[in-house]
């Protein structure tokens, strides 16, 4: 799901005020077509709970689940993915180009 970046912060802030672990993913770096920006961000609970998209399909559940790694270990991580056009449309980057995000947990 699509949200600006002050909805993105705010549920960010409203889930550590509950005592959620929280992560947030940022788009740094896309090379040829991607689906979203660089800046581009999502926020993710430590069950999975999420706001915001860096990407879409696979990729994003990628993300989620490196996102509850670094939320158990407060150590950031830095995921890049990129596909082959014929490959892009089986693992869900169906523009075809390469993305490089980085997850941080929220203390």
């Amino acid at each position: 799901m699509q949200a600006d970046d002050a909805a993105i912060l705010d549920q960010a802030e409203a889930w550590r005020r509950e005592g959620r672990g929280v992560a947030v993913a940022t788009v740094i770096e896309t090379w040829g077509s991607a689906p979203r920006p660089p800046g581009s961000r999502v926020v993710i609970d430590a069950d999975g709970h999420f706001l915001g998209s860096v990407s879409g399909g696979c990729v994003e559940g990628e993300v989620v689940s490196a996102a509850a790694d670094v939320i158990a270990s407060g150590v950031p991580c830095l995921l890049s993915f990129g596909v082959a056009d014929e490959t892009a449309w089986r693992v869900g980057l169906s523009c075809g180009g390469r993305i490089s995000v980085h997850v941080e947990r929220v203390d």
